[in-house]
């Protein structure tokens, strides 16, 4: 069992506090895993087995606890026969019909240290933010980021070579049980997405175009990385006679987001400082999801390199946008803790028109936050100007 130390790093200070710690990400990107982590964690640390309680709500074992009545009986129970105060993890609680009404009873009530993991940012999001405000902290897990993958495949090849593996097959967790082979590993991947669309899309919102639902799907993944917007997807769909209200893209748009299969991501005016309400951009949780439907397009490495560079940021814990400057773009524009910096992502530096086509907006920026250049190209890394050119993979593996 690979350890996902980062995000376990970051919840252990919260253990034992008046929080209630939620582990949100999408479908089999292993937040049960980090939960048995925890739980391995408190034993190390002395807690005693009967004082844990770990119930995994897509078990049948447990379906008796679609009754929050019941849950709420048996948690009780254990903590009587502990002797006190539980630690109680529920792995994907969005199950339970009503679970917001027994957590905030066990947290009211004191009964237990709380811990839920859930695939649906809406579900929860909006149910604890209006029933636990400020009594929550939410950890959100990914995919392996790149220095995760590299480490677990542990090849021996190098980093150029497990890059280009990573760039092919992206970093759902599951695909190191299988044999590193390309139909098999789209195979997985496509069963993955279609049991989330099914589980957090359709059954959730009620969808009734699945159709439709699944060609807004196709090609948000065909243009990750471009500029979106709901009036632009069904524009689109009008060129292709059929009809779609840009508000019913935007409704899909939010149910497909909330099941954390993409993340829409604001463009940001860096003179007037203030969010655009238009032309965002929208990458995908896992870039191996778009490959499993088209296979790997050479043509889009720039925007597979983006998404990878996007989803680190956020592993990272950035607050992450798009800079606009004028008629000029930054990639990205990432935040954390009072300090920033500025991206531009591009897959070669080929010429000196490239190089200033990507400079260009850093020496419009009137600011001394740090600012880079990531590419592919194998030279070596410069500096120059404030600006920092370094090798993208080489950046994946700093440790930060």
């Amino acid at each position: 069992m690979y350890k996902r130390q980062k995000y376990i790093d970051r919840i252990i200070p919260f253990v034992g506090k008046p929080v209630i710690k939620v582990i949100t990400g999408m479908r089999r990107t292993g937040k049960s895993i980090i939960m048995m982590q925890l739980v391995d964690h408190l034993k190390e640390s002395g807690v005693s087995s009967e004082k844990i309680l770990y119930i995994n709500m897509e078990s049948l074992n447990n379906s008796r606890f679609l009754d929050i009545h019941e849950l709420h009986r048996f948690v009780r129970e254990q903590k009587t026969k502990a002797g006190g105060k539980i630690c109680l993890f529920i792995d994907e609680v969005q199950e339970i019909p009503d679970w917001e009404k027994v957590v905030n009873s066990f947290f009211a009530d004191d009964d237990a240290d709380i811990f839920i993991t859930g695939s649906n940012s809406k579900l929860l999001s909006g149910e604890l933010a209006t029933l636990l405000t400020g009594r929550y902290v939410e950890f959100n897990v990914y995919p392996f980021v790149f220095s995760e993958f590299s480490e677990l495949l542990n090849n021996g090849k190098g980093v150029d070579y497990t890059f280009n593996e990573f760039l092919k097959y992206g970093g759902m967790p599951g695909i190191h049980h299988l044999e590193i082979e390309q139909s098999n590993i789209y195979q997985y991947l496509s069963s993955i997405r279609d049991s989330v669309v099914l589980k957090d899309v359709i059954k959730r919102n009620n969808i009734r175009d699945i159709d439709l639902l699944d060609k807004i799907m196709r090609f948000v993944f065909d243009n990750a990385g471009n500029i979106l917007s709901s009036r632009k997807i069904a524009d689109y769909f009008k060129s292709e006679r059929r009809s779609v209200g840009h508000e019913t893209v935007l409704n899909y748009l939010n149910y497909l987001e909330s099941a954390f299969i993409i993340k829409r991501v604001p463009r940001y005016d860096l003179k007037g400082k203030k969010l655009l309400e238009t032309n965002e951009k929208i990458y995908l949780t896992d870039i191996g999801f778009s490959h499993s439907l088209f296979g790997y397009r050479e043509k889009n490495i720039n925007s597979y390199l983006e998404n990878i560079v996007f989803i680190e940021l956020l592993y990272r814990g950035y607050d992450v946008k798009i800079g606009k400057l004028d008629d000029y773009e930054v990639d990205f524009v990432a935040e954390i803790a009072g300090e920033r910096i500025y991206i531009q992502v591009c897959y070669l530096l080929t010429d000196e028109t490239v190089r200033a086509r990507e400079t260009r907006p850093f020496y419009k920026i009137q600011d001394n936050f740090p600012k880079y250049i990531l590419t592919m190209d194998s030279i070596p890394e410069s500096s120059e100007d404030g600006i920092i050119r370094k090798y993208l993979p080489g950046w994946l593996m700093e440790q930060k």
